[in-house]
């Protein structure tokens, strides 16, 4: 049998201090991994000068990794239940490496394009981390070290942003890159040393036909979404996009429930605390990123426009930067919440708080210590979603499947940021002003995305309240539904709520 609960407490004075450094090298790999998602924010306008090429070419800098993460995230996991979520960690951060590496030598387009996709293949890092920690850590510390993996994707970003344009200001902008490479050889050393392999496998054969159906309508939807915007929304490239998307998908679909051995089991993802957990986080995803679309922006704008802060990038990045240490802070108090409460409430908690931090925003957005507020209520309700969301997952899939079903989670959030971007992109391209020949987006452009990004976790904290409501969490397998029963599974992987 394959599958098996999250390990007992183990006896010795040696298990807490094992398990504290699991969790740090874990959560340190987390950090690398997502700084990847700011680290080119500093010098996309200088893109185009510094690569010789047009500004709609060098945006493939960012849409190559936001495509490359999307396909190799839900892989990524899968390969890891079947063959080792330790070795196909190594191997996302031996992708990080070579791809920073191949930008960091490169001054031409095609090179940067190749090297940003191949770290977009390291995004797999953060799911697999925490189906490890399910894998090795004693029961009682799982709640706050997954939380605490979960929200390194905030952290890495939030923290990101400043060093990236300390170093652009500082140095040649290729120093980004090797810095880059230089932390995911740390992170993967440490793993090396310092992570045991997973005896947890599912075996069996790689649906390679599934991942190529996935990754075919994934890339349709997500060149739809984050490039409608440039093509038009109503342009034949656009519509056929969203189309193929769609048919792909659903074909996809048919052939995962036939297929013996499906690179996603729809069948657990149909669960109704899987499914609705994960229609939250496409919903969260799009609230969140709202705020790093609009407080940098607003800080950045010229003080003439009478809203804008007239502020540096990296004055920009230090604001945002309180958020990271925030969520954090945070993770922990998610983690205790859960187990008193359950990771359904603490989701739904930490929902209204995001929706909160979006109401102070577009009440306070006269001062520098306003957006600093914001920035840290909107990363504590993130500390407390990220911190439920695997708990919420794991408590329903069986040990086996934690890397496929905390990855396709991941995949949601990601869905939502996309989203958010173009909705985003869309207003502010809408709305705007006039300041002397420039055209810039208006005040009342920003205050709709921040009431959009407020909806949007308004409509996750109402999406969350459809979770069968459960005790506190023990995330360590399928626990009891509402009616008292487990979920079937095809094998008993946990410990009943």
């Amino acid at each position: 049998m394959s599958d098996a609960p999250a390990r007992p407490a183990e006896a010795g004075p040696s298990a807490a201090p094992r398990s504290n450094v699991l969790v740090v090298v874990l959560a340190f790999g987390g950090i690398v991994v997502s700084l990847m998602q700011t680290l080119v924010i500093p010098i996309v306008p200088e893109l185009p000068k510094l690569l010789g090429a047009s500004s709609s070419d060098t945006a493939w800098a960012v849409t190559a990794t936001l495509l490359a993460a999307a396909v190799a995230t839900p892989v990524m996991g899968r390969l890891g239940d079947m063959y080792g979520k330790r070795r196909m960690l190594l191997t996302g951060l031996a992708m990080l490496v070579v791809g920073s590496v191949t930008v960091a030598l490169s001054d031409a387009l095609t090179p940067v394009i190749v090297g940003r996709a191949l770290q977009g293949l390291a995004s797999g890092v953060i799911p697999l981390g925490i189906s490890i920690m399910r894998d090795e850590l004693p029961a009682e510390r799982l709640g706050s070290a997954t939380a605490m993996m979960s929200a390194s994707l905030g952290v890495g970003g939030a923290l990101g942003l400043p060093a990236a344009a300390v170093i652009a200001e500082n140095f040649d902008w290729h120093m980004l890159f090797w810095t880059s490479a230089v932390l995911g050889a740390v992170a993967a050393v440490l793993v090396v040393a310092l992570v045991p392999e997973s005896a947890v496998r599912s075996g069996g054969r790689f649906d390679a036909l599934g991942a190529l159906g996935m990754a075919a309508g994934l890339m349709c939807l997500l060149l739809a979404i984050s490039k409608g915007a440039d093509w038009g929304w109503g342009s034949g490239t656009t519509l056929g996009l969203f189309a193929a998307a769609v048919v792909i998908l659903l074909v996809w679909g048919v052939f995962e429930l036939r297929v013996a051995e499906p690179l996603v089991d729809l069948r657990t993802t149909a669960r109704r605390q899987v499914l609705v957990t994960n229609l939250a986080s496409v919903a969260l995803g799009f609230g969140m990123f709202a705020m790093s679309l609009v407080i940098p922006q607003l800080l950045q704008l010229p003080a003439a426009t009478g809203y804008g802060l007239g502020r540096s990038l990296l004055t920009a990045g230090l604001v945002m930067a309180p958020s990271g240490l925030v969520m954090m802070a945070t993770a922990p108090v998610s983690a205790a919440v859960s187990r008193a409460k359950g990771p359904k409430t603490t989701l739904m908690i930490g929902a209204l708080i995001v929706a909160a931090g979006y109401g102070i925003n577009i009440a306070l957005m006269a001062q520098v210590w306003h957006f600093v507020l914001v920035s840290c209520v909107i990363g504590a309700g993130i500390g407390f979603t990220y911190g439920a969301m695997p708990a919420l997952i794991m408590g329903a899939v069986p040990a086996s499947e934690t890397g496929s079903a905390n990855s396709l989670n991941t995949l949601m959030r990601s869905i939502g940021t996309s989203t958010a971007s173009a909705v985003a992109g869309v207003i502010l391209a809408h709305m705007t002003t006039n300041l002397g020949p420039a055209t810039l987006p208006s005040e009342s452009g920003f205050k709709t995305v921040l009431g959009i990004g407020a909806g949007a976790a308004i409509l996750a904290f109402a999406v969350a309240s459809l979770i069968p409501r459960r005790g506190p969490a023990d995330a360590q397998g399928p626990t009891a539904t509402a009616a008292g029963e487990q979920e079937p599974t095809g094998e008993v992987s946990g410990t009943k709520a």
